[in-house]
């Protein structure tokens, strides 16, 4: 088996890698692998898993595989495909610009403990001696930590007299740098479950009367909100202090578990519209919908302030309500502000922003609820088009005339509406531009 494997460099063509028979069972297509080339090692995007073997060269295997599950759909690299070769640059440059930056592994030298080496380090130099008693405490160290220790800038010759005198050797490892973001949450103890228990214990009470204020206030949040309290809420809100926690949870009343949670919150889910079309707005919504039975893209073309966004809005309800997702393509982040407000009252919980203000984390987070459906409708700038849509049902291009929309630097220097137009072909979706001074 070899896999034809998508790396963030601008090479000429995709190379091959063999897939060794530890991961033939785990290698899909669109998953992330770790592989080398010229003595570095990069995560890649597996584009094609075949049985042909190059010709001319011995391909080298991959080295691990980094994901369980595809992180893009095969309408992704469809997409990297086709914008390679529409705006001329390589697939590794379209990867480049696509992936949130979690996803693009770096490769980060480690120095590794030898354990043959024993503990006596008497005969090496001064500096040697530093790094060896840190690598024997600590095992594993990296370029910046030795940088640290010696505080100098020239390591490489002490790193290179410790490995031929095996003290250490080296090991270019691939660092995921996502962490998912935990909260404290408070819970009961179990036992407290049953409510003649819980009835016992506030009965004999024979504490202190500030740990029971604390303890009727996690009761009264836990019944009155969604059932989990966190610990700032619960502190703030009974005016507690850590300690008087900490005691409660020293006698087994109440516990803190720490769980995995959104770092953007979330409102409810719900479709409500609130108003109707106006005479001229409900025209051009019909005749929109005349349009898409037989063209996939249709232009809005209405003057400024004439209610196009209510006219779109009632487009993606349809959508929404088939299950399909969503993707409004706004030219400036700075727009989104007051358009998320208005569709927010609208689509609720339904509705994900994604552009360069959020942080890394943010992105990735929403990255993965587009990828699984969760996500219905994407409020975002240009490179949302890179999205993992699983069932994208319409694409809105607002003010689809603006410059913004292109790419300058670096490549790949594509145009998002028309990128967008390729894009939703792939799902067979629909393309609503919208302007008051279309683009020739």
């Amino acid at each position: 088996m070899y896999a034809e494997v998508i790396i963030p460099l601008a090479l000429p063509k995709n190379y091959t890698w063999s897939v060794p028979e530890q991961w033939r069972s785990q290698v899909k297509e669109g998953c992330r692998v770790e592989v080398e080339l010229r003595n570095k090692k990069y995560a890649g995007v597996i584009k094609r898993l075949h049985d042909e073997k190059p010709a001319a060269f011995e391909p080298k295997p991959i080295g691990n595989v980094l994901d369980s599950d595809p992180i893009l759909h095969a309408e992704q690299l469809k997409l990297w495909e086709w914008v390679a070769g529409y705006y001329l640059c390589s697939e590794g440059e379209v990867m480049a610009a696509a992936l949130p930056a979690h996803f693009k592994l770096s490769s980060e030298t480690v120095l590794v403990f030898n354990e043959e080496a024993g503990d006596d380090f008497q005969h090496l130099d001064n500096d040697e001696f530093v790094v060896a008693e840190a690598l024997h405490i600590k095992k594993e160290l990296k370029i910046s930590d030795v940088q640290q220790l010696l505080d100098s800038t020239h390591i490489y010759p002490v790193i290179k007299r410790l490995i031929e005198n095996q003290i250490c050797f080296v090991w270019e490892a691939l660092k995921e740098t996502y962490s998912p973001r935990k909260e404290s949450y408070v819970v009961l103890n179990p036992e407290y479950s049953a409510e003649e228990k819980l009835e016992e214990l506030l009965n004999n009470w024979g504490r202190g009367p500030r740990q029971m204020e604390l303890l009727l206030g996690y009761l009264h949040l836990s019944r009155t909100g969604d059932n989990a309290v966190t610990k700032a809420d619960l502190l703030k809100k009974s005016g507690a202090s850590d300690a008087q926690l900490k005691g409660l949870v020293e006698k087994n009343i109440l516990r803190i578990e720490r769980r995995s949670v959104d770092r953007i919150k979330y409102l409810p889910r719900d479709v409500k519209i609130d108003f109707e079309l106006t005479a001229a707005q409900q025209a051009a919504f019909d005749e929109i919908d005349e349009q898409f039975r037989t063209r996939p893209v249709c232009l809005l073309h209405g003057v400024t302030s004439s209610g196009k966004t209510q006219v779109y809005i009632r487009q993606m309800e349809q959508m929404i309500r088939q299950g399909r997702q969503v993707l409004y393509l706004l030219p400036e982040i700075a727009l989104t502000s007051q358009i998320i407000r208005r569709l927010q009252k609208h689509f609720g919980g339904y509705i994900g922003i994604y552009h360069s203000k959020f942080s890394q984390n943010e992105r990735l987070e929403v990255w993965n609820k587009i990828r699984t459906g969760e996500l219905k409708i994407i409020l975002g700038a240009r490179s949302s088009i890179f999205l993992p849509f699983s069932d994208l049902g319409m694409v809105v291009v607002d003010e689809e005339h603006d410059p913004s929309f292109k790419q300058q630097e670096p490549a790949p220097r594509y145009h998002a509406r028309d990128a967008a137009v390729y894009y939703a072909s792939l799902f067979g979706a629909k393309v609503l531009l919208g302007s008051a001074t279309p683009s020739v």
